[in-house]
C-alpha cells in the first residue's frame, strides 16, 4: 500500500427490518444508509467527492438499475457528484470499496462515500433463490435446481469430504457459533431467534436439509440491509481528525487488500485445484495479498476476521486458507476454541452472514463497517478485547470474486 485509507465513518442498518412489510422500497433503504453512514462520520453532503454503490440484484428484486444514482435522488446534497454502481455477485460491496480505494490512490478524489444495499425480502423465497442464482453459469451449470447456492456449497462440502473428509458435526458447530455470536449484536437478524440443541445436529424435524450436506443451521439469511463506509486520502482525514482533536493514528485505515477473479462455475475452479493444498488456490492468493500489502507475516498477525459465511461450507474453507490451520484440517480450530470471540482467532464476532444477515450488495461493505469498529474499540458486546487488526474476506458466486482487507490502527 503506497497511499493510506482512512475509514471515517460506517453504518450499518437493522438487518431484521423488512422494508417491504414497512411499506418501503430500496430508495429508502439507500437513504437510510447514506444519512447514517455521514451522521456516523460527523460529514456534510459536500464533503463527499466521489459516490460507490455496491449492489448485485437490484433488477430483479427491484426492477430498478442505475442504482449509482440512488444516492443523489434520496440527498440531494449528493446532487452532481460522480458515481458508480457495482455488481460481483456476494461480492458487490467489495468491489465498491475497492473502486473507491483506486479513485483515492490516484489522486482524482480525497473523499468517497461507498454504499452497499440490497433488498431481498420483497419477493416469494422460491423466487428470492431463482433471482440471487443469477450469479452462477445460467444455463451451464445446476440445471433444475431451485436453490442454486445450498446446493453449489454442499458440492464445496463435498469436495473437502473427498479430498480431507469432513465431519457434518464440524459444520454445524460454525452454524451454532455465528447464530450464539449473533445475539450480542443489536444490528444482527437472527438476534432474537431461538434455537435447542437439536437446532445443530443432523435431526430432519429440527435442522431439516435445504440440499444435499446443507442443512437450515448452514445456511445464510433472506436479508434487506445496507451498510456504508466514508473513505478517505490522507489530505481529508489529518483535517478531519484536527477539527476532532483526534490523533490521525488512532483513525481506521484499509491498510492491505487482495483481489482475485476466476470464471464462473464450479467444477473448474474445482478441476484445477486437483493437485494443490488448497481447494480453491486463488482464494487463499487474495488473502495473502491482503497480508502481504498489509505487511502482516502470516494470521498470527490478524487479531480477529470478518468471513463470508453465505454456508457454513464456505467458513470451513475460509478457516484453512487464512492459514488458521493447515489445509483440510479446519475442524482443529472449530474444536479447540480457536474460531470463538475470546479464542486466538475470532472469526465473524458479529454473527457473520448466518447469524448477522445477507444482504448481498452490502455484505462486503458491512464486514469492513465491522472491522472498523473492532480495530477502534467501538464494536460494543461484540468487541474482540485488544483488537488492532483486523482481516475481511468477502466472496461472490462460487468464488468467482474474492476481495479481501487487512483494516487496522
Amino acid at each position: 500500500m503506497t497511499t493510506d485509507i482512512f475509514i471515517l465513518g460506517g453504518f450499518q442498518t437493522d438487518f431484521a427490518r423488512n422494508y417491504a412489510k414497512q411499506g418501503l422500497e430500496i430508495s429508502d433503504l439507500v437513504a437510510d444508509v447514506v444519512s447514517g453512514t455521514l451522521a456516523d462520520a460527523h460529514m456534510a453532503a459536500s464533503d463527499i467527492e466521489t459516490i460507490h454503490v455496491g449492489n448485485a440484484f437490484g433488477q430483479l428484486f427491484n426492477g430498478q438499475g442505475q442504482l449509482g444514482g440512488m444516492p443523489a435522488t434520496v440527498e440531494p446534497g449528493l446532487w452532481g457528484v460522480p458515481a458508480a454502481r457495482h455488481e460481483a455477485a456476494c461480492a458487490s460491496g467489495g468491489i465498491a470499496i475497492l473502486a473507491a480505494m483506486a479513485e483515492i490512490e490516484a489522486g482524482r478524489y480525497d473523499c468517497a462515500l461507498v454504499v452497499g444495499a440490497e433488498q431481498e425480502r420483497n419477493v416469494p423465497g422460491e423466487q428470492a433463490a431463482r433471482n440471487l442464482g443469477a450469479a452462477a453459469w445460467i444455463g451451464h451449470e445446476a440445471e433444475g435446481v431451485v436453490h442454486m447456492w445450498p446446493h453449489m456449497f454442499s458440492l464445496l462440502a463435498d469436495e473437502y469430504d473427498a479430498r480431507y473428509g469432513i465431519d457434518s458435526r464440524h459444520l454445524s458447530a460454525i452454524g451454532e457459533l455465528n447464530f450464539r455470536n449473533a445475539k450480542s449484536n443489536p444490528n444482527a437478524q437472527t438476534r432474537a431467534w431461538s434455537h435447542t440443541p437439536e437446532s445443530f445436529t443432523d435431526d430432519d424435524t429440527a435442522n431439516p436439509v435445504v440440499v444435499g450436506r446443507i442443512r437450515r443451521s448452514d445456511c445464510s439469511q433472506v436479508t434487506d440491509g445496507g451498510a456504508g463506509l466514508v473513505l478517505a486520502g490522507r489530505r481529508t482525514a489529518e483535517a478531519w481528525a484536527a477539527a476532532r482533536g483526534r490523533s490521525l493514528d488512532s483513525v481506521p485505515r484499509i491498510v492491505g487488500w487482495g483481489h482475485r477473479t476466476v470464471g464462473l462455475p464450479l467444477a473448474p475452479k474445482v478441476a484445477r485445484s486437483a493437485n494443490e493444498q488448497y481447494v480453491m488456490p486463488h482464494v487463499r492468493q487474495a488473502i495473502t495479498d491482503a497480508f502481504t500489502r498489509a505487511g502482516v507475516a502470516d494470521v498470527s498477525g490478524i487479531d480477529g476476521i470478518e468471513t463470508h459465511d453465505c454456508f457454513t461450507s464456505s467458513e470451513y474453507m475460509a478457516i484453512d486458507h487464512f492459514g488458521i490451520t493447515a489445509p483440510g484440517e479446519s475442524w482443529k480450530a472449530i474444536e479447540d476454541g480457536t474460531l470463538e470471540r475470546d479464542g486466538a482467532t475470532p472469526v465473524n464476532p458479529s454473527g457473520g452472514l448466518i447469524g448477522g444477515g445477507h444482504p448481498v450488495g452490502a455484505t462486503g461493505v458491512r464486514m469492513v463497517v465491522d472491522a472498523s469498529r473492532q480495530v477502534s474499540g467501538t464494536a460494543g458486546d461484540t468487541q474482540v478485547e485488544g483488537a488492532r487488526t483486523f482481516a475481511t474476506l468477502n466472496i461472490g458466486g462460487s468464488t468467482t470474486t474474492t476481495v479481501s482487507f487487512v483494516v487496522a490502527v
